[in-house]
């Protein structure tokens, strides 16, 4: 029995904010996947053509920040025949809980897919109770 998929196109959500930008060009909100194990969060989110020296990932008051900017002069001259989605930076941005170990919290880019893993404070993490 075959359990086909079928693709589909997922639209680029442009970002509607009421604040203005300092780097020109329009932004995007990254999808994002979060999968949580016993001693961390990890979330996974789609950033294509974001280089290592573009992506800034802070952290302030508890939110958590993710900025990405394209280097549109890779585009210059190119005339698609057919495209997808649209070219931009992207930014997104989550509120921690005080149940992540915030000094911990590590960034890995590889291929347009940043992966933040969160470590939770060791007073959030599940354990086993041992019955006597």
């Amino acid at each position: 029995m075959s359990n086909a998929q079928e693709l589909a196109v997922r639209e680029k959500q442009e970002l509607v904010g009421k604040g203005e930008k300092t780097v020109p060009g329009r932004y995007y909100v990254p999808y994002a996947d979060i999968f949580e194990t016993d001693d961390a969060l990890t979330l996974v989110m789609e950033i294509a053509g974001v280089e290592k020296q573009n992506l800034d990932v802070s952290l302030e008051n508890d939110v958590l920040r993710v900025d990405g900017r394209i280097d549109f002069a890779k585009y210059d001259g190119m005339e698609p025949l057919y495209t997808e989605y649209n070219v931009g930076h992207y930014t997104r941005s989550f509120t921690l809980s005080n149940k992540i170990d915030q000094e911990h919290i590590s960034a890995q880019l590889d291929d347009g897919v940043l992966t933040l893993t969160l470590p939770k404070a060791k007073e959030a993490q599940s354990r086993r109770i041992s019955i006597g």
